[in-house]
Parts: structure tokens; sequence; C-alpha cells
């Protein structure tokens, strides 16, 4: 039997780190699910398509590689703002979280982080965390993470682009943003990535151990 941890949270609240080293340490396959959103919207751009093309998302969607995923090239800014509005498509997210759920039961374990894997895409996860933040802290981590990067921001913006994303995020009828029912919270406001693994650490396994 594999073993499935599924990670939700707002932007910017860390799941992305907590869920790749948790992945490392624990020897599992590790999957970013917003980037396959991500993919699917730069698919639509590449082409020149509009991102209001529900059928053409689709298409992207259904023909994705999540094995080339290049979390590079996919972590622009101006691809994540295209991301969220092809992720509120019903036909999108159907072709994706199919695709999601085969990579959930890879041997020997798999560790999905996003906005609805504990809720929607694995919801029989043996371990479900959800990572969250102020958006204040986010929105701070996301403009250091710009600047760092070498490009040009503005907190004002982030700030607002932070809390924009959350609404979107948190207000769509299709798998809205929310911890499931059974989801451990951590929240990283004033946690490090070793402080938030650890409490990570010891709820995974005690789940291990059942």
């Amino acid at each position: 039997m594999t073993f499935t941890i599924a990670i939700d949270g707002p932007a910017a609240a860390g799941k992305g780190t907590l869920s790749r080293k948790i992945a490392e340490v624990y020897g599992f396959h590790h999957l970013d699910t917003g980037l396959t959103y991500r993919a699917t919207a730069k698919a639509l751009l590449d082409a020149g398509l509009p991102l209001d093309d529900e059928s053409a998302a689709q298409r992207a969607a259904a023909a994705l590689d999540l094995a080339r995923l290049d979390r590079g090239e996919l972590a622009k800014h101006e691809i994540g703002e295209a991301a969220s509005r092809v992720a509120v498509m019903p036909a999108v997210r159907r072709a994706l979280v199919e695709a999601q759920r085969a990579f959930a039961i890879t041997e020997p374990g798999a560790v999905l982080d996003g906005r609805d894997i504990g809720t929607v895409v694995c919801p029989e996860a043996q371990v479900k965390l959800y990572v969250t933040a102020s958006p204040e802290v986010r929105a701070r981590r996301r403009y250091d993470e710009i600047v760092s990067a070498g490009a040009e921001a503005d907190f004002d913006t982030v700030f607002s682009d932070v809390k924009k994303r959350d609404e979107r995020d948190m207000g769509r009828s299709d798998s809205p943003l929310k911890p499931a029912q059974d989801a451990h919270l951590l929240d990283t406001s004033k946690m490090g990535i070793e402080a938030a693994f650890q409490a990570a650490k010891s709820i995974i396994d005690a789940a291990l151990k059942r």
C-alpha cells in the first residue's frame, strides 16, 4: 500500500518548501500541483490562446507530462496570475485531478501540495496538513522571493495580489481552498522551515506507526 501525504494552504505559506523537504527525508515522490495549473496556463500563453478558452485549457491540461514540469520556468509571476484564472475552470480541474490522483498512488509514497489535495484530490490520504500564515507574512515572503531573484517588486502590490489570490481560491465554486475536516493545522507565521518540518514529522511518524 502506498502512503499519501496531502498538504494544502494559501500562496506563500511555505507548503512547497515543507513538502519538498518531507519528500526528500522520507524518500517519497513529490508533486507541486500548482505547477500543473501553471503549466496549463503557460501552454495557452505560448500558443497565443485566450486564458478564458476552457476547451483549449482542458486539452492543454490533459496533454501535460507531470514528469517534465520546470519549476524555475513556471515560477514567473505572470504565469502564476494566468494560472489562477485557468484554475477556476471545472474542465481543467477534472483533467488535472485525474492526473494528480494517479501520481498520488506512486510507490512507496507521495507528497502532493496544493489547494484541494486533502478535500478533493486525495480525501483518503493518510496524513493531511493545512499550512497557513498571515497575509502580511506571506506577502513579505513572496516580495523577498521576487527581489532575491533579481526582479523589481512593490510590497503593496504583492500584498494586494496575495489577498486577491486568497479571495479567488477560497471563493471559487469548484474545489475552494479550505482545510479538510481531519487536517492538522500548521501556522508558519512565526515558524521557520525546520520547526515546521519537525511539527509535520511528528504527525507523519505517528501515522506511519499506525
